[in-house]
């Protein structure tokens, strides 16, 4: 029995994309609050649903634990969990209706929870925590034991009701110093489950961590309903002390840092790079980066002195009126030369794309595909605009919102507005855009006698079959009717006004 259940529910298994993808990775910001509430005196246990199969399972973890509290905190490092997919909030609404009839109090926490506490309540949770949760919850839990005096009202960030009236505290100031948090609870994850997953599909095991909370840009998409503009960082050493015990501890051969971006903090990387070298490491990893900052003097030396493996850059579009519009801060000829500068460093190159933002016209598609055809990274993610509370772009298309409001999964691709072009047309162009990545990059590969197998001989077979008719099926969907919004002129539209799409050549 445990005093409090921690769980969340992103559930892989809901997910077909990440399912397929055998890359688990442990909910993190889940596990920094039970460590956390676990260094104040409560005995906790933890409900993974990573690696569950269904929300029955936490039916059986409440039955099991009998605790007082059930918490439902989400990974805010996980993006999925900021664009909030419909099928985990179902099941986080299940979880909720479960843990009431096991006579718990509920409490959730998470960004979407923090943009919709009113429905979480509404689905049965008792508090919904605002923002960053570790102290809020510390403090509610505090209260609701007796150990703290006071109104609920007292507890910054939560939300709840009292006589059906819904009452909000005051906004919880965020933790500044992050060495002063404990390690996340790792010895409540059952590690072997996971490391036999990556073993069998990978060959190699890899753990998620993060350096940093928050970012302090203002892409005008990029919802922060955590962390707002700021931005906190923890020591290098820290970090190289954590990935040391992590290694020695459990084994991993590769990390992930969860950061929106890594090494912000001017001369950060430098001396993390020292750090690693000092403790005589060699863990590689893989993180995001803005192109800009790489090309501080010195940032990508560092990366590499560190064993980074890959960067993760947001390049999202390749046509300068687009970055501009989504208030992004880079330009196109930055992303060329950050990627360029990183291949010379022997660090591999991700570009993350984004398509169907607001006047995006076939032109500034193009323009996309021939930044990834110029610059050939080693791997790509493509997502469509997403507009999510609280953001600029989510205010300008408000009004063209339907019943549909999130992705039920993170492969759904769904044009949420009315967007430059139709949904159909964006899933195609996301088939069509990795086919013919795949293609030149599996050529190349084989041209310059990387990988000449017979495997990869008839992949690109495949390809070189398959191609043609993606870009058939692609220029069928654009010339079908659609009625989109109005290109951009200066920044963000005020207003979304539905015209039609212009179909550039």
């Amino acid at each position: 029995m445990s005093q409090v259940l921690f769980g969340q529910a992103y559930y892989l298994r809901f997910d077909p994309k990440l399912l397929a993808a055998r890359q688990p990775y442990p909910p993190l910001g889940t596990l920094y609050a039970a460590s956390y509430i676990r260094e104040h005196g409560y005995d906790i246990a933890l409900f993974d649903a990573i690696l569950a199969d269904s929300e029955e399972e936490w039916r059986a973890a409440l039955a099991i634990e009998r605790p007082r509290f059930a918490v439902i905190y989400e990974d805010n490092f996980n993006y999925l969990s900021k664009m909030c997919l419909l099928r985990m909030r179902e099941a986080a609404f299940t979880m909720a209706r479960m843990a009431k009839e096991a006579a718990c109090t509920v409490i959730v926490a998470g960004s979407d929870v923090s943009d919709h506490w009113q429905s979480y309540l509404e689905a049965g949770a008792d508090y919904a925590i605002i923002g960053e949760g570790e102290i809020a919850l510390r403090e509610l839990l505090d209260w609701l034991t007796g150990v703290q005096n006071g109104p609920a009202e007292n507890v910054l960030g939560l939300a709840f009701l009292v006589d059906g009236r819904p009452v909000v505290t005051g906004h919880r100031p965020e933790i500044k110093d992050l060495d002063t948090l404990p390690r996340p609870a790792w010895d409540l994850v059952d590690i072997e489950r996971y490391r036999s997953i990556w073993m069998e599909s990978h060959g190699y095991f890899s753990l998620n961590m993060v350096t940093t909370r928050g970012c302090p840009f203002h892409c005008n998409w990029c919802a922060k309903p955590i962390w707002g503009q700021r931005y906190h960082a923890r020591s290098p050493r820290s970090v190289v002390e954590e990935m040391g015990w992590l290694q020695s501890r459990y084994g991993v051969d590769h990390v992930w840092f969860a950061d929106d971006i890594l090494g912000l903090k001017p001369g950060w990387l430098e001396e993390f790079g020292r750090e690693v070298q000092t403790a005589g490491l060699q863990l590689p990893f893989k993180c995001l980066g803005r192109a800009d900052l790489l090309l501080r003097g010195g940032e990508i030396a560092a990366l590499q002195q560190a064993g980074c493996q890959i960067v993760w850059i947001g390049a999202e579009s390749g046509s300068q009126k687009i970055l501009d519009a989504m208030d992004k801060g880079t330009r196109i000829d930055q992303i060329a030369e950050a990627a360029a500068r990183l291949r010379r460093h022997g660090i591999q190159v991700g570009f993350f794309l984004q398509f169907g933002y607001p006047g995006e016209t076939w032109a500034d598609i193009q323009s996309t595909l021939e930044l990834v055809r110029k610059c050939a990274p080693d791997d790509i993610g493509i997502s469509v605009s997403y507009p999510l509370p609280g953001t600029k772009f989510h205010e300008a298309v408000r009004s063209q919102l339907g019943e549909k409001r999130n992705w039920d999964n993170s492969s759904d691709l769904a044009m949420m507005y009315a967007g430059p072009f139709s949904t159909a047309f964006y899933r195609r162009l996301h088939a069509r855009t990795h086919a013919e990545f795949r293609l030149r990059k599996y050529g190349r590969e084989f041209w310059n006698g990387r990988d000449r197998s017979a495997r990869r001989f008839l992949q690109i077979g495949k390809l070189a079959l398959e191609y043609p008719f993606q870009v058939a099926a692609l220029a069928w969907q654009r010339h079908k009717p659609h009625r989109g919004i109005a290109p951009i002129s200066g920044g963000m539209p005020s207003g979304a006004a539905a015209i039609p799409t212009p179909q550039d050549d």
